[in-house]
């Protein structure tokens, strides 16, 4: 599975323009080769008992006396495996008609093979180190992905502004590691699962489970690391699709279920940490949606709201596990459909981003506007599509495991119901306000294809998942559970009917501010809720405020420290002995008198003072 894509990156990249005519081809056929053998794998795996459904793949001897190089596969790796490789495929197919006029196209294709290795790396790894190397080398890939129209500012500013962001998190992550090998002495999955007890100091675990959190939150970005979500928007549509579908904002969930030793010791916070976390950055990217108009922005704020409810299901345990993996598939599902959409519109309107400028498209791009709108009626959690099932689960067990967070997350619901239905709205609904040069149309198969089966996960994978506890009972063998307590979805349970409720409501709303009245052209000036919906909550300026300013009169300060103190005592010194010289070498006049005389009073001198000396 890693092979593949990896020796994709290679060849695209060494034999470079070489590769022109056909390194996007070689770059798809990559990837779905990886693809085909995470198929064949799950289907091995499923071959063994339950208890035998973990495969371990020992390499060699990575560093000695520490971790082997290893890969795992168990019911939660072949999960990520199928999702990263499968929804990857489908992008990468995607991309040969959206870059097809990009002249680096095929660099452009090297860098997605090098992400899909990355994430499969990171996902099938035994241990925290070879999950650590797929953690940073993900982080690479979005950074070479982000900004891979250099020439544009803003695309070089955002990959530096996520590269950054994410070393914050990625320390988190570090340290954790750190404290795992000084308590435990071992840094594999299976290693700590034989030595973690329950007499494990919970101070200890509180400490790791944190610290794991703060990696989580970069990569995921989840408050208070969220900031760089939305200025990735600037990489081409592709790479937010792959980004917030099916690799890197995914990787924190992963990293919290995959640790939930850490976070579930009796006792600890940590896990209500998670819980916490999770909660607020629903609502935050929820509000944040409200307020955009650039389509992609506005999708970006949706993924660091969905992913907020997976960080909310994952702090709840394993009741709350097989649901936030469950809404991590379909949600892979549904965004990529929504994101590649999103580039199909902007395919057809001269790479326009406003909703503003769209209106009345549903009929020039009818294939993009019905998977489109599925993807829609999933997210928002329309009866019986694929986010109904999972959003609505972890909502329900939410609900019952802690209370407050729970009825947060149906407000949330609600809310997605009003952003979204604005997006379709403003792009699919209403009257034209397209440019005068602008003549969309409907994409070429290449594009719209993929965006069918994407939009067919999104109709019916949710309800098999997790109908009858599909999911939980396959998830048991990796993070744990009890077979005889499989949760039950209940359909007219008190918090969904009060969720489907609220979405209803967010509907109208969103009808009757942009469905039933015109759109103005420019938008307007907002009151204050507005404003800060649209400055990202004041995300960058909080940083700057307390980051940024302070690092930048630290620095200052020490340079001041450095030229006056440091460099001024060794400056000083330098002149010092310098004058002391000047003057000394005033004595040496070159006249032989001179010297004589002063032999002459210095053999006075040292004989006056033998005398003395003796005399005493």
């Amino acid at each position: 599975m890693i092979a593949f894509p990896l020796v994709g990156a290679f060849i695209l990249l060494v034999f470079n323009r070489f590769t022109n005519r056909w390194g996007h081809l070689l770059g798809v056929a990559m990837s779905l080769a990886s693809f085909v053998v995470a198929v064949l794998a799950f289907f091995e795996l499923i071959g063994f008992g339950e208890e035998e459904r973990r495969r371990a793949v020992h390499l060699y001897e990575f560093i000695p006396g520490m971790v082997d190089m290893g890969l795992l596969i168990d019911p939660l790796s072949i999960c990520f495996a199928l999702l990263i490789t499968g929804v990857g495929s489908l992008i990468h197919i995607y991309s040969i008609g959206y870059m097809a006029h990009d002249e680096h196209r095929r660099r452009f294709f090297s860098y997605l093979n090098l992400f899909v290795a990355a994430m499969l790396l990171l996902v099938l790894a035994d241990n925290y180190v070879g999950l650590f190397i797929g953690w940073e080398g993900v982080g690479l890939a979005s950074y070479l992905l982000i900004g891979f129209w250099q020439f544009k500012p803003s695309a070089a500013t955002a990959a530096k502004k996520a590269f950054v962001v994410n070393r914050v998190g990625d320390l988190g992550l570090l340290v954790g590691m750190f404290v795992i090998w000084t308590t435990f002495g071992t840094l594999t999955f299976q290693g700590l699962a034989e030595k973690i007890t329950p007499g494990t100091q919970n101070g200890t675990m509180l400490a790791i489970g944190l610290l794991l959190l703060l990696g989580a939150c970069g990569k995921s970005a989840q408050l208070p690391l969220q900031s760089w979500l939305l200025d990735a928007m600037e990489g081409p549509t592709p790479v937010s699709a792959l980004i917030h579908a099916a690799t890197m904002v995914t990787a924190g969930v992963y990293l919290v279920v995959r640790s939930g030793a850490f976070f579930f010791p009796e006792g600890s916070g940590a896990a209500l940490a998670v819980a916490i976390v999770g909660a607020v950055t629903l609502l935050a990217g929820a509000i944040i949606g409200c307020a955009k108009d650039d389509i992609k922005k506005g999708l970006a704020g949706s993924t660091m709201s969905q992913i907020g409810y997976m960080m909310l299901g994952a702090g709840l345990g394993p009741a709350g596990y097989a649901f936030a993996i469950g809404h991590l598939i379909t949600h892979g599902f549904f965004k990529a459909d929504m994101f590649l959409g999103a580039g199909s519109v902007m395919h057809g309107m001269n790479d326009e981003v406003d909703m503003r400028k769209y209106g009345a498209l549903r009929k020039a791009m009818p294939v993009t506007y019905v998977t489109f709108m599925i993807g829609y009626l999933a997210i928002i959690g329309f009866p019986l599509l694929s986010g109904y099932f999972t959003k609505d689960g972890i909502i329900e067990t939410a609900v019952h495991h802690q209370p407050i967070l729970g009825w947060l997350a149906v407000i949330g619901a609600g809310v997605t119901g009003f952003y979204m239905s604005r997006m379709i709205f403003m792009t699919f609904f209403g009257e034209k306000r397209w440019a005068d040069d602008a003549h969309p149309h409907e994409s070429p198969l290449v594009m719209t294809v993929p965006l069918m089966i994407l939009s067919l996960g999104a109709i019916g994978l949710g309800g098999w998942l997790v109908l009858g506890g599909t999911l939980y009972k396959f998830l048991i063998p990796a993070v744990g559970g009890n077979i005889n307590e499989v949760p039950h979805f209940d359909f007219f349970s008190t918090p969904g009917l009060v969720t489907l409720a609220l979405v209803a409501v967010g509907v109208v709303f969103a009808w009757m501010r942009y469905g039933r009245v015109a759109v103005p052209s420019v938008q307007p000036r907002g009151n204050f809720l507005t404003t800060f919906a649209r400055r990202d909550l004041y995300g960058d300026a909080l940083n700057e405020s307390l980051f940024m300013r302070p690092g930048q009169w630290l620095t200052r300060l020490a340079v001041f420290f450095d030229n006056r103190g440091i460099d001024g005592v060794v400056n000083g010194l330098a002149a010092g002995i310098g004058g002391s010289s000047g003057r000394l070498r005033r004595i040496q006049t070159g006249f032989a008198r001179s010297y004589a005389l002063s032999i002459l009073i210095g053999a006075a001198l040292l004989t006056g003072a033998l005398l003395f000396v003796g005399n005493i």
